[in-house]
């Protein structure tokens, strides 16, 4: 069975096409939730996955491809049957949330 460090470790695949920085450093992943998905085929322990994110910004233009992103990464992952992802705008994303490894990259 999956773990959500696993997850994670997915998710630093997926890029803001914008900031150059992949979604977990940037601090755009707010949680995840993975349940045993009963109705998957095939019927090995597969897992659902709901990705709880935020974006940078409510105009942000490459929304579309980030959740495109996400979705296909973790759908990638055989254990995975399914991948939702809530949108949230609280709390606000401020550069705060950017982890040390992500600061470093940007040099800030």
């Amino acid at each position: 069975m999956l773990n959500e460090d696993e997850i994670l470790t997915a998710l630093r695949d997926c890029f803001d096409p914008e900031v150059k920085l992949n979604l977990v450093d940037l601090g755009l992943i707010y949680g995840i939730a993975m349940e045993p998905d009963p109705r998957s085929t095939p019927k090995w322990p597969r897992q659902r996955v709901k990705v709880t994110m935020t974006l940078t910004t409510r105009a942000c233009p490459a929304s579309g491809l980030i959740f495109e992103q996400v979705h296909n990464r973790l759908l990638s992952i055989p254990d995975i049957s399914k991948v939702d992802v809530d949108l949230v705008w609280e709390p606000k994303w401020t550069p705060h949330r950017i982890s040390d490894a992500g600061r470093k990259q940007l040099g800030i």
